[in-house]
């Protein structure tokens, strides 16, 4: 047999049956009977469908008008721009839940056949291999947090470069170096707290290499871990900068200690690593009685119910106590950087519960940005599928006459003692009839999990490898399907997510396209908003072209939301936060939003209680709810004669607006580059929307006096503005907007999305701030008694002539001041 496993014979067919395992497990989602739910439906259906229908219509997917007012989705890092998504998203301009459940689901296939890649090249046992595969797919938040699919991908990746790097190491490859940084790079591209606890492993991977070779290992490395770094950096470093940017000017740019904590894993929960369903979690017959929703055993604990599943079978969890624990296996050489790390990764999830989370939150890079501990049991499955494939490696591969009836015994004495202490757990909070059933059941598994290890030691000499597989392979791969398999947190009905399909007959969506269409040229592009229409509607304003004033994500322009009022989501009408600047829906910043219709699915007076009869107007009523209209939003983009300055921060947090018209006066943070007098003025102008895309917008301006072209788009630093072809700056203008000055005439105004150019200027004046001009250090000389006056020759005229006449007409500066040779009045003297 070792000379069969030195020539890697059954790994073919090892995979061969993975992929089965694969299909018929995942077949609920790739038939389309179900499909993954909330999140992968809420939040990433809906991202794949914006770039999807973005790169099949000609335009960038890097700018969305749709959610939040705008925002950049090339920074985003969960717009899965950089991931393989992008080539489902190419395929279809309307990719199907069914391919997109696929797309998920392909992740964990990948992942599992590179944990085989890496048996193979350690020469051991396909069987181990195999189920190390079947685990790491189907165990754990694996099979219970699929919906969380950024997450998802960066496990796949992890296990991928975990091969490669291993592989790098092992044989001191370029190659193998050049993959592995750029299968690490994917892996970090689409930041998570999964993705930078997979690069510590990575990292403690090589720093164990290290430490058992000696500097002979160092230096044999140190090339192909150089390739590697090359590699990773090329891949991540401009996705990473604009992440950092963004998440820098967004709600969270960093989590506090008690934030983070209030992610951590319940240790009842371990349980469940035994005991799949002990708390009914994927019974719908039974209240969920676990931690996270058991207010005796844990108070601000924000985890749903499925994040604190970490079953990964019961074969595997009994290899890892008996014979892992009890004959020393896991302590071997080859898997000890593996066993440190699953302490570690357990101990990290559990978060507040133990000192290791603080020491890693004060002293871990990157660990502040995250906000779950709870997301190590991604790596807790993925390390549990590696060691427990080993020691099954062990097993079938120990010498002839190896007894290992001891060691069941005392697993077996373990899980018994286990079970004891969730019986009088599930006793003492009243829920004994509730526990025993699935922990009896949970019994039976590890029974023919005993039988399967008591059956290899007797026949591991008459059968080959396949049989082995096979054999693993019906037990792991039926336990897993029975106790991880569907359920109301991975699988529901498709038609629960109708509104997210491009095709829907959704009346409340046809009525909000119908309302918001205008007529090509037109100055008006309304927004809307869904007020608390159901979990899965905050982003389906992208899947259907209608910009909304909210949406659903985690990661939003800080002052955009502090103004406007958002959260993650908003899934019902009661998680509408109103703000100082936008107290109800009747006031200037709707109107300045283009806030025109609001959806909702309770009469809207339940819901701001500021507003007065008249105020909106009801224009439908559909099995969803009502729609109303706000008769005062203003256009997308408007010419404003005036301005005046106005302190944005202090009105975020008064809300006072300064008395002014705003279709007579733009407010500006600063002065407009070319000097006007301050104040209103009503200015007569023809304004044309010609072209309004993702990441560019052009507008045709005919005015009679110069003014600001204003576009209520939120104001971002990555966008550029050009008139007739030149380029001018973008003031911040009314909060949150953008506005351009220009001269009287007609004129084309061309905004567009430049994120490279943006995000190195940004990244420039971060790093090494703009000195102050010399002037500035110096002290203004004191101003003279009388007027400067400019005499004969003393002074070139050209100097002193200022723009010309028509010029200061266009500006309404009044008339030039007297020639050369005549009094005229310094700028010092005059302001």
């Amino acid at each position: 047999m070792n000379a069969l496993l030195r020539k890697g014979a059954g790994y073919p067919l090892a995979a061969v049956g993975f992929l089965c395992v694969w299909v018929v497990l995942c077949w609920p989602w790739l038939s389309g009977a179900v499909t993954i739910p909330f999140d992968a439906k809420a939040h990433f259906q809906a991202q794949i469908q914006f770039l999807a229908q973005a790169l099949h219509s000609g335009q960038s997917p890097f700018w969305t008008h749709n959610v939040f007012g705008g925002s950049p989705q090339v920074a985003d890092p969960q717009s899965l721009i950089f991931s393989p998504a992008i080539l489902l998203a190419l395929l279809s301009p309307s990719p199907s839940f069914r391919a997109v459940d696929a797309y998920v689901l392909a992740h964990l296939l990948a992942g599992g056949l590179a944990l085989m890649m890496f048996f193979r090249d350690r020469n051991w046992h396909p069987a181990g291999g195999l189920m190390a595969a079947l685990v790491f797919a189907f165990g754990a938040s694996a099979a219970w947090r699929v919906q969380h699919v950024g997450q998802i991908a960066s496990l796949a990746f992890f296990a991928i470069s975990f091969w490669l790097t291993a592989r790098m190491l092992q044989r001191s490859s370029l190659l193998a170096g050049a993959f592995a940084g750029l299968s690490a790079g994917l892996m970090v591209l689409e930041p998570d707290q999964v993705a930078l606890l997979g690069s510590y492993i990575l990292i403690g991977m090589v720093g164990a290499h290290w430490m058992s070779g000696g500097w002979a290992s160092v230096r044999r490395s140190l090339p192909a871990i150089g390739v590697a770094s090359l590699a990773g950096a090329v891949t991540i470093a401009l996705p990473l900068l604009w992440t950092w940017l963004f998440a820098e000017a967004t709600t969270r740019p960093a989590i506090d200690l008690a934030e983070a904590g209030r992610g951590s894993l319940h240790p009842a929960s371990l349980l469940t690593a035994f005991f799949g369903d002990l708390f009914g979690a994927q019974n719908p017959n039974v209240d969920f009685w676990g931690p996270y929703n058991n207010p005796n055993w844990a108070k601000e604990l924000y985890l749903s119910q499925n994040m604190g599943q970490v079953y990964f079978g019961a074969l595997p969890l009994l290899l890892l106590i008996a014979p892992g624990l009890t004959r020393g296996w896991l302590w071997d050489r080859a898997v000890r950087p593996l066993s440190l790390l699953f302490v570690f990764m357990v101990l990290f999830a559990l978060g507040r519960y133990t000192p290791v989370f603080d020491l890693a939150y004060d002293y871990l890079p990157g660990v502040k940005v995250f906000r779950r501990p709870a997301d190590a049991t991604f790596l807790i499955g993925a390390l549990g599928a590696l060691l427990s494939g080993y020691v099954l490696h062990r097993i079938l591969t120990a010498e002839p006459g190896t007894s290992f009836r001891r060691d069941l015994l005392a697993g077996g004495a373990a899980v018994l003692a286990v079970a004891g202490l969730a019986l009088v757990l599930s006793r003492g909070e009243g829920h004994l009839g509730d526990a025993w059933r699935p922990v009896m059941l949970a019994l039976g598994w590890f029974a023919a999990a005993a039988g399967v290890v008591l059956l290899l030691q007797r026949w591991r000499g008459a059968i080959g490898p396949v049989a082995a597989a096979v054999l693993v392979t019906g037990v792991v791969a039926a336990d897993l399907g029975a106790n991880n398999g569907p359920n109301e947190s991975t699988a529901l009905p498709p038609q629960l997510y109708d509104v997210l399909r491009p095709e829907t007959r959704n009346e409340t969506v046809a009525v909000l396209k119908r309302l918001t269409t205008q007529p090509a040229g037109s100055p008006r592009r309304d927004r809307i908003e869904l007020l608390g229409m159901g979990f899965e509607w905050p982003n389906a304003a992208l899947v259907h072209g209608l910009d909304h004033t909210l949406g659903y994500n985690p990661l939003r322009l800080a002052d955009f939301s502090e103004a406007v009022g958002t959260r993650d989501g908003i899934a019902s009408p009661s998680e509408r936060k109103f703000t100082p600047l936008f107290p109800s829906y009747r006031c200037r910043l709707a109107n300045l939003l283009g806030l025109r219709y609001i959806a909702s699915p309770v009469p809207i007076e339940q819901v701001d209680h500021a507003l007065r009869d008249g105020d909106l107007k009801l224009v439908a009523r559909t099995k969803d709810g009502y729609v109303y209209e706000n008769p005062q939003a203003l256009p997308r983009v408007q010419f404003v004669g005036g301005w005046e300055l106005a302190d944005f921060d202090g009105m975020k947090q008064g809300g006072r607006w300064p008395e002014v018209d705003p279709q007579q006066a733009v407010l500006l943070e600063v002065e407009p580059p070319l000097a006007m007098p301050e104040g209103p003025a009503q200015v007569k102008a023809e304004i044309k929307l010609s072209r309004y895309e993702n990441t560019e917008v052009e507008i045709e301006v005919t005015t009679a006096a110069a003014g600001f072209v204003v576009l209520n788009d939120t104001w971002h630093p990555w966008w550029r503005a050009q008139v007739d072809g030149v380029e001018t700056e973008i003031l911040k203008a009314n909060v949150l907007f953008r506005a351009v000055q220009v001269p009287a005439g007609t004129h084309r105004v061309r905004f567009s999305f430049n994120p490279i150019e943006g995000a190195l200027a940004e990244f420039r004046e971060r790093v090494s701030p703009p000195a102050r001009e010399e002037e500035d250090l110096l002290p203004l000389p004191p101003l003279p008694e009388e007027p400067l006056v400019a005499e004969g020759g003393g002074l070139l005229p050209s100097l002193l002539a200022g723009p010309s006449q028509q010029a200061r007409d266009s500006l309404r500066l009044g008339p030039a001041p007297m020639a050369a040779g005549r009094e005229v009045v310094s700028s010092a003297q005059a302001h």
